[in-house]
């Protein structure tokens, strides 16, 4: 049943892309907030997810973890919300730059974080390269439209600009034009601020327990 879709989620996670797809797809859903180090962590979860992270996505039965593959699966699951490209030239950068995203994006950006330092004769052994280039990369996508596969928005617009406004929002992403430009259009999309007010509520509850 479509109503079967339970969200394991944290506020202050990536959960806010996966209820963000949520909203996308406009099909109803349920929400089990879980804190780290204590919920995330119990048996009754690690059976869902033995990562013990979230987001995780339960539907019909079905788990479906990680943020990127929640989005794929649910733009495939409800295919009249849109969110998918038609087979062509879009179907193929939606795939690419989604993956992209979830990997040398990713992995490039968090290991800056932590001051992993790749010499210039380490690159080959790291899918990104380097960091300057992942930027570059994204940079040049992100310039040559509203939208990264295609004229319209898709579920990789989504994961892609989830990933810009954090890096905006957490200092991890330069200030560049293109990067502040695609965030602020897609910041614009009703289900985004659903979704964003919903989860900063429970931030806001969350400070008032004191927790």
């Amino acid at each position: 049943m479509a109503e079967d879709i339970l969200l394991y989620t944290n506020p202050m996670s990536r959960g806010r892309i996966a209820r963000w797809m949520l909203e996308e797809v406009g099909q109803p859903y349920r929400v089990e907030v879980l804190g780290y180090g204590t919920s995330m962590k119990s048996p009754a979860y690690l059976a869902v997810n033995p990562m013990g992270k979230v987001p995780a996505i339960v539907h019909c039965g079905a788990v479906v973890t990680e943020a990127a593959a929640i989005c794929a699966y649910l733009a495939d699951a409800f295919p009249e919300a849109g969110l998918v490209p038609e087979p062509g030239a879009a179907r193929a950068d939606y795939f690419r730059w989604m993956f992209f995203a979830a990997g040398p994006l990713e992995a490039a950006v968090v290991n800056r974080a932590l001051g992993v330092d790749v010499k210039p004769d380490q690159t080959a052994f790291v899918g990104y390269g380097s960091f300057g280039r992942v930027m570059d990369a994204l940079e040049e996508a992100l310039s040559r439209g509203d939208y990264i596969a295609g004229d319209r928005f898709s579920a990789a617009d989504l994961y892609v600009g989830s990933h810009v406004g954090f890096g905006l929002q957490f200092g991890s992403y330069e200030k560049r034009p293109a990067f502040e430009a695609y965030h602020a259009r897609l910041s614009e999309r009703p289900a985004f601020r659903r979704a964003a007010e919903a989860d900063d509520r429970l931030i806001a509850e969350a400070k008032a327990r004191g927790a």
